[in-house]
């Protein structure tokens, strides 16, 4: 087996990549990139030039940002079962893998960063208003179980990890179909354990 290696930082975005990674049920090797010159280094710029985490080393292979991590995998190992199957799966998951990557995380940050689009200028963002972006996933999760359907999928660990980490630390209000939908994802056992590993990380860098 072509060995995986992902390149992470615990108090990261690389805990999506690593909890899709516990999914797939595959051998894999960490290495922690610490902030800092470290992470700008010439040696990790050459494995991704935007010098940021995760990354994921999957042979000759390079795969950044979260988003397209967990696509990678999902689509590598098909045994997984975290890839959409039909076409009904197929359309929603990307429908709203993207969302989650573009409107959800774009209207969060700018949220977070204090800015608010005036009103008249919501034809020239994607995401029109955070509050549109809010109500939207909220009418979808609604609705199913999972993002894509009935089954859950590389999509959910993408979108659960969002919606995770924005209502723990209040940039995400807590909503019954957010909070049900992540309940449900984080009783997952490969969640369980991925949260696991990053908090020992967590824990050995600050005793260190």
């Amino acid at each position: 087996m072509t060995s995986l290696l992902l390149y992470t930082n615990p108090m990261s975005r690389g805990r999506i990549a690593r909890w899709m990674l516990e999914e797939v049920g595959v051998p894999y090797e960490v290495k922690v990139v610490p902030y800092g010159p470290q992470m700008k280094s010439p040696d990790y710029l050459a494995v991704n030039p935007m010098g940021k985490v995760p990354a994921l080393q999957h042979g000759e292979n390079v795969v950044t940002e979260c988003a397209a991590i967990i696509a990678y995998l999902a689509d590598v190992f098909p045994e997984a079962d975290l890839a959409p199957k039909t076409d009904a799966e197929r359309a929603a998951y990307y429908r709203w893998m993207f969302f989650a990557a573009g409107p959800l995380e774009a209207a969060t940050v700018n949220r977070n960063l204090g800015f608010v689009v005036p009103d008249d200028k919501r034809g020239m963002v994607g995401y029109g208003s955070f509050e549109t972006v809010l109500g939207t996933l909220e009418a979808a999760l609604a609705k199913t179980s999972y993002i894509a359907g009935d089954r859950f999928t590389g999509a959910d660990v993408y979108l659960g990890s969002h919606l995770m980490w924005g209502m723990q630390f209040g940039s995400i209000e807590k909503r019954p179909a957010f909070e049900t939908y992540v309940a449900r994802l984080a009783q997952r056992p490969a969640h369980v354990k991925a949260t696991e590993l990053d908090d020992a990380l967590v824990a050995a860098q600050q005793t260190a």
